[in-house]
């Protein structure tokens, strides 16, 4: 009996380890897509979408996704009256490796970082001599 229990205890740890990590972003605008980790159900992989919105405006989501809704592009519309109008369009690529669908980074922010220390140093070089 204690070895069906150790047994039992064993395997649900290994099930538990098996979890996929992925990043998770509900929906995002341009490059700004606010990310966090989530872990996935079974029978799911982590997903990057990207698409359009109204025509124009790109749109991005990440988090978990079921395998068989993966690589494919789904849309989302509107009926207004008798018209049918495509609200938006993204396609959702899939991978099975944790957080293989990487968090973006903040759009600028390594080069607005190295402006602010350049003035911050000019600043302090002025301000001592």
């Amino acid at each position: 009996m204690k070895r069906i229990i150790l047994l039992c205890a064993v395997a649900l740890c290994f099930a538990v380890g098996q979890a996929l990590k992925c990043y998770k972003c509900g929906f995002g605008f341009g490059d700004l897509c606010i990310t966090t980790e989530t872990t996935c159900g079974t029978g799911e992989q982590c997903s990057s979408g990207v698409g359009k919105a109204a025509g124009f405006l790109d749109i991005k989501d990440k988090g978990c996704l079921k395998e068989a809704e993966c690589n494919k592009t789904s849309q989302s519309s509107l009926s207004i009256g008798s018209t049918n109008a495509t609200v938006y369009t993204i396609t959702r690529t899939c991978c099975n490796t944790d957080l293989c669908n990487a968090a973006p980074g903040l759009p600028g922010a390594t080069g607005l970082s190295l402006v602010l220390s350049t003035l911050c140093a000019l600043f302090v070089v002025n301000f001592l001599i």
